[in-house]
């Protein structure tokens, strides 16, 4: 039996690195993590369009055992979360177990030895007793199928695969999609290109982002006094479960938060023809809702059109609609988001049996409290389905998958445990809950389609519920809901961490303003 190390990590965004942190911090320190790219940061290191943000508080967006007192503002931009992400790396020591430049490709359960025997994009191998997944689901860009655009003879970006060697200063851009990123990509290609076409499909719904930076003094306070940043969080993390209550337990109540929004759409664009544009047909939170404070004012520009018409085709020089209308484009920039609900594994993943992930999630993706499935022993899901939010921190739902996840860890190197599986009755009882409880939410009743929605209609991407009740859904690993095959061989005995090699790519360190920023 060959073995190359206890426990397989796949990727480094915030699922990855808290992984490898919090194992280290258990005395674990067999472990490999796998990253495709040549840096850390998962989603914040590819995600980099100008105007690239978090649209959930800084202080509730990052790790609890690793508190950032530097943050500039209340909403982080993209610099700032992956400096962040690269400094966690580095102050924890995991950049000596991390295999940059190396995507999984695909991974086999050897049945007989309780290993998963994986093949890496470098021509090598990896086999490890446990897998762990952090790849998340914003990982596979989708670009819809517009007949024409293979002929299209300008530049086509998307927002997740950005090339600044590309300029657009001064041409004419299209921008295709109104999700998150579109609103964010807006506003600052509005002020540089010469004509801007906004394609919409369906409009958001739109409430103000208060992103004023942090004071210096408010930060040096966060640095010396740690429980004034630990009361932030505790601040911000209540406030944002109140008012999930509209989104899952009393839809109904989303009526003030609409209220609000549309309010703020009417003082803000005095157009009637083009405030009806951008008014929402649909209840407020059933797709996810956009913090902006500078998208409206840039659909206002003289050189900014919204166009709501459908895409017909896309042409070598424009894009022809369905009214009959050519515009022409130099360059279009899809905001289209994901492939996200239907989960599609980012690799190949054979279990007990050979049977595949994706044919395992043919129906729709599910899982056991989103971090593990049925005939694929000894495999945790970090991010897995049905762990999004759609009111508060990813980083909550992360934290506590890692915990349970070491929680198993930790009983199968204790009692040497060759597989664990989740009971297949199990698992179906959790998503049956899960899913009768989806049916009162907005997500499902709030008369709109969504990539939290697979083509069937069903929800796989989203928690209906408090983060409080995951966390406690998680908070000790419930063997009794898993089947335990012993004596597996050798766990690797406790050793010293490896000592790490720094990659190419130095870490930042926390981005600072300077006071003249300020």
């Amino acid at each position: 039996m060959h073995l190359d190390t206890d426990i397989l990590i796949i990727g480094t965004g915030f699922a990855g690195i808290g992984m490898g942190i919090r194992l280290k911090q258990a005395g674990i320190h067999d472990f490999i993590i796998v990253e495709k790219g040549n840096e850390v940061g998962g989603t914040w290191r590819d995600n980099f369009y100008p105007g690239a943000a978090c649209d959930v508080q800084s202080h509730l967006y990052s790790f609890s055992f690793e508190p950032n007192p530097a943050w500039s503002r209340p909403f982080a931009p993209q610099e700032e979360i992956l400096a962040y992400l690269k400094h966690c790396a580095d102050k924890h020591g995991l950049y000596g177990h991390i295999r940059f430049d190396t995507a999984l490709l695909e991974g086999r359960y050897d049945e007989q030895h309780g290993l998963w025997r994986t093949k890496t994009s470098r021509g090598g191998s990896i086999d490890a007793r446990v897998v762990v997944t952090g790849c998340g689901a914003f990982n596979k860009p989708v670009i819809p199928a517009i007949p024409g655009v293979d002929d299209f003879a300008g530049d086509i970006l998307h927002t997740a695969r950005w090339n600044s060697r590309i300029e657009l200063r001064d041409k004419r851009v299209a921008v295709i999609g109104t999700g998150a990123s579109a609103i964010q990509v807006v506003p600052p290609l509005a002020q540089a290109v010469q004509k801007l076409s906004l394609f919409q499909r369906t409009p958001p719904w739109i409430m103000p982002k208060p992103n004023r930076p942090f004071s210096a003094r408010r930060r040096s306070l966060y640095r010396k006094l740690p429980l004034l940043q630990r009361l932030e969080r505790a601040k911000l993390y209540l406030r944002n479960e109140l008012f999930a209550i509209g989104f899952f337990t009393h839809p109904k109540l989303m009526k003030a938060g609409e209220d609000f929004a549309r309010s703020y759409l009417e003082r803000k664009v005095r157009d009637p023809a083009l405030r009806a544009k951008l008014t929402p047909r649909y209840t407020l939170g059933c797709k996810r809702v956009l913090l902006s404070s500078d998208y409206l004012p840039a659909l206002q520009r003289d050189n900014v059109e919204v166009v709501t018409e459908s895409i017909k085709e896309i042409r070598a020089h424009g894009i022809a609609t369905k009214d009959g209308r050519e515009h022409p484009v130099d360059a279009i920039v899809f905001a289209t988001g994901f492939q996200v609900a239907e989960n599609v594994a980012p690799f190949r993943m054979h279990g007990r049996g050979g049977i595949e992930l994706n044919e395992a999630w043919s129906e729709g993706a599910e899982a056991f409290k989103g971090t593990t499935v049925k005939q694929f022993p000894n495999v945790f899901i970090v991010m897995g389905p049905n762990t999004g939010l759609g009111h508060s921190s990813m980083i909550l739902m992360i934290e506590a998958q890692i915990e349970y996840t070491l929680s198993a860890v930790a009983l199968m190197r204790r009692e040497h445990v060759k597989s664990l599986e989740v009971r297949p009755e199990a698992q179906a009882r959790y998503n049956a809950r899960l899913q009768r409880r989806m049916a009162g939410t907005v997500w499902s009743r709030g008369g709109c389609t969504s990539y939290y929605q697979t083509s069937s209609g069903k929800v796989t991407t989203l928690y209906p519920g408090f983060t409080f009740e995951f966390m406690r859904a998680t908070a000790r690993f419930d063997r009794e809901s898993y089947r335990l095959e012993h004596e597996c061989g050798v766990w690797s005995a406790p050793r010293k961490s490896r000592k790490a090699q720094r990659p190419v790519v130095t870490p930042a360190p926390y981005l600072e303003l300077s006071a003249e920023e300020e």
